[in-house]
């Protein structure tokens, strides 16, 4: 299934804000940036064909792409002069750059690569700087036997904040955490279908707009999922994740964990 990656707004809480700055997916986890930590996520397990819905920075992930070095993250053998590479990260990856508008909402964003879906029936979605390790093929065939027109991973609330139950007279009846309550928050990692394409209106947004009329009319599925989900809104949350990363904590990378090692061998030569 093709993958749209959101990755042109401007990240505004992640960025210092001088003219120049790298876009919010092109901050770095460990040696790679967030936008190659999620599409490594998607080609393991089989989606190799990436639409980027580019907008602000376009260029920093243009040149990370263009320039790539595959020796940054992969075993190798230099030999003579030339390189030898053990194992390899984008050699199958099919990528699409596409200039979606620099201030387009989402819902815009997702309306001007419809034409790269190729008439799709399924496809795959996802903002570009949150990590998980939750299980894609269940969520797939999930939604696929659903019916549905959408569906949307949903996570409990990350925010360290506490609910406070006031009663009448002001007294304080209970003090809960936020992550404690029945809630449910977006958590990207959408599946689609192009009916989506239905409820978006022109600038429209993807949730506010696409998957609200969905839901509506009960055609919108939740995915539930209590597991590792991290995103990287602020400066704090990316450093908390190359921290993890530098720890060796690093449950997105559900490569490493489901990947058997192989033995050396020659799979590509770069002068």
């Amino acid at each position: 299934m093709k993958v749209v990656l959101f990755c042109g707004g401007y990240g505004t809480r992640m960025r210092s804000g001088a003219p120049g700055d790298p876009p919010k997916p092109m901050q770095l986890v460990g040696p790679r940036p967030l936008i190659w930590h999620v599409m490594r996520y998607y080609a393991h397990y089989g989606h190799t064909e990436f639409i980027l819905c580019l907008g602000y920075g376009a260029e920093h992930i243009k040149d990370f792409f263009l320039n790539y070095r595959e020796t940054t993250s992969n075993d190798f053998v230099m030999r003579g002069g030339a390189v030898e590479l053990l194992s390899t990260d984008i050699a199958d990856w099919s990528i699409s750059f596409v200039q979606t508008g620099i201030d387009s909402p989402i819902g815009e964003r997702l309306r001007r690569v419809r034409e790269h879906l190729d008439g799709d029936e399924m496809f795959l979605a996802n903002y570009a700087d949150v990590l998980t390790d939750a299980p894609l093929p269940e969520m797939i065939d999930r939604f696929a036997a659903s019916g549905a027109g959408a569906s949307m991973v949903v996570v409990p609330p990350t925010d360290t904040f506490h609910c406070i139950e006031v009663g009448e007279n002001g007294s304080v009846g209970g003090i809960i955490p936020v992550s404690d309550m029945p809630l449910w928050i977006n958590g990207g990692y959408f599946v689609l279908r192009q009916e989506i394409f239905d409820h978006i209106p022109p600038g429209g947004d993807l949730v506010a707009d696409g998957c609200t009329a969905l839901a509506k009319a009960g055609r919108l599925l939740a995915y539930p999922y209590r597991g590792f989900w991290k995103p990287t809104d602020t400066v704090k949350e990316r450093v908390a994740l190359n921290e993890a990363y530098a720890r060796g904590d690093r449950p997105w990378m559900v490569w490493e964990r489901d990947e058997p090692k192989n033995p050396r061998r020659l799979v590509r030569q770069v002068s």
